[in-house]
Formats: structure tokens, C-alpha cells, sequence
């Protein structure tokens, strides 16, 4: 992999892990929030069993999306499927954000909390025995929290299409198999006349021509086996080979009808 492609996955670990950051933020605030409520044995609003759910769901994907980021990073189908869950977890946290928009008041004054309405001044208390100022502070930090965390996943869809990108541009003109090229088997220049074929004899070399006198004579020579088998092989065709007369009486290379003189 790249310099380009280590930097894109970087900052999509990145992005992830400020996803996961953000989500746990709101899941740890309505977890107390839904902890005090249970305790002291007073309604849970539905909203707010949203929001747990909404921000559980949100968190676990973070985790989840780490571990795909490093694993699988920049494959097609996980790229899309990751896209896809980052649009559904755009929508999520703009759900917490509308859900929790009384975080957006300030928190003096009569105030209206995850657990209950009341004047937030000299530590009023809310009926399960918190700060109705504490509860205030905390929704409008999830309030936050969730409009910061709807920018990380719109980020993460950018980086996942970047990153499938450059992995498919990666994998068609990078080394690969199937681009006939791996890494470490390219040609060195050392070795460039041994890979030449010509240059060594190969298949693609082209075949030796006999010389006028080779035809003439009919001394074309095949190669021989071995030393031994060829010994008293050379004996019989230095008797039997024509005399070096037939040259001097205008019947070889020199006089021959290849020179147009008989």
C-alpha cells in the first residue's frame, strides 16, 4: 500500500474512533439518566429509551467499523455497506439531536430535564433527588455531542469512497497477480540477458544456416551425444569425407556454382 493509501485509512480509523467516542458520550449520560430514574422507581419516557438505544447502536458500529477499517479497509463491498450505515447513523443522530433539543436552553431559571421540570436556581432538586442545573448541563452536552457526532459520519462516507477508490486503482495497476507483476519478481538488470531468449539459446532463437560448402560437401554436423560415443565416429567421416581436390578443381566453395564459375 501507498503513502496515499496509509494516510486515507489513518483518518478513517480516525473518524471512527471519534464516532465511537461520540456515541459512548450520550450512551454513558442517558445510561445515569435511566439508572436514576429506575432506582428511585419513576417513569421512563420513551424518548429517553430511545435515545439509549439509538446511541448503543451508534457505539457498537463505531467499535465495529474500527475493526473493518483495518481489516478490510477499501473493499468494495464493505466500502458500500459502510456507506450505507453511515447514512443510517446520520439519520440516528439527527434523531438524538431533535430528541434532546432541550439542551439548547439554558440551564438557570425553570428548566425541563430527562428527569423532570423545576427551577434549576439553589440546587433545586428533581424528584429523583439530582440537580435539576446537573441534568440540564448533561442534555445539553448530549444535545452537542450528537450534532458533532451527525459531521463524523457524514465525513466517513467521503473517506470510504476514497478509500475503495484508491484500493481499486490499487489493485488494477499495483503489483498483482493478476497484472502479471508481483512483488519481488520483476526483472532485475542483472539478469536481463539470462531472460533474454535470443541471448541464451531459448526457443525464440533463431536457427543456424549452413555455410555453400556445408551443402556442397553434406557436412552439415549434428552435435554429439558424449566424448566416448563420438570417438570412432570422427575416424569414419575424416576417411570417408571428400578430398579438399574437389575445391582445388573448381567443385568447391570458391569455383562452385554459387560463384557462376564451372
Amino acid at each position: 500500500m501507498g503513502v496515499g493509501g496509509v494516510v486515507l485509512r489513518f483518518f478513517s480509523l480516525a473518524i471512527r474512533v471519534l464516532q465511537f467516542l461520540a456515541s459512548a458520550v450520550i450512551l454513558g449520560i442517558f445510561s445515569y439518566f435511566l439508572a436514576v430514574l429506575s432506582r428511585h422507581n419513576l417513569d421512563i419516557p420513551t424518548w429517553i429509551k430511545a435515545v439509549e438505544g439509538l446511541s448503543g447502536a451508534a457505539a457498537l458500529y463505531g467499535i465495529l467499523g474500527t475493526v473493518f477499517v483495518c481489516c478490510l479497509g477499501g473493499v468494495a463491498f464493505f466500502a458500500f455497506l459502510g456507506v450505507v450505515l453511515d447514512v443510517c447513523f446520520v439519520g440516528a443522530m439527527i434523531a438524538i439531536a431533535i430528541l434532546t433539543r432541550d439542551g439548547t436552553q439554558k440551564c438557570s431559571g425553570n428548566v425541563k430535564t430527562p428527569l423532570g421540570n423545576g427551577n434549576a436556581d439553589n440546587n433545586g432538586e428533581t424528584p429523583a433527588g439530582t440537580s435539576f442545573h446537573l441534568a440540564c448541563e448533561l442534555e445539553k452536552v448530549a444535545f452537542a455531542v450528537s450534532i458533532i457526532g451527525i459531521f463524523f459520519f457524514l465525513i466517513s462516507i467521503l473517506f470510504q469512497v476514497l478509500l475503495a477508490r484508491h484500493h481499486k486503482r490499487e489493485k488494477r495497476f499495483g503489483p498483482s497477480p493478476a497484472n502479471n507483476y508481483t512483488y519481488g519478481t520483476s526483472r532485475k538488470w542483472w539478469s536481463r540477458k539470462r531472460n533474454n531468449p535470443e541471448a541464451s539459446g531459448g526457443v525464440d532463437a533463431l536457427p543456424s544456416h549452413p555455410t555453400p560448402a556445408d551443402v556442397e560437401l553434406g557436412a552439415e554436423k549434428q552435435p554429439e551425444k558424449n566424448w566416448f560415443g563420438s570417438w570412432g565416429k570422427k575416424k569414419h567421416d575424416a576417411a570417408n569425407a571428400p578430398t579438399a581436390t574437389g575445391a582445388q578443381n573448381g567443385y568447391g566453395y570458391g569455383g562452385s556454382a554459387y560463384t557462376g564459375n564451372i
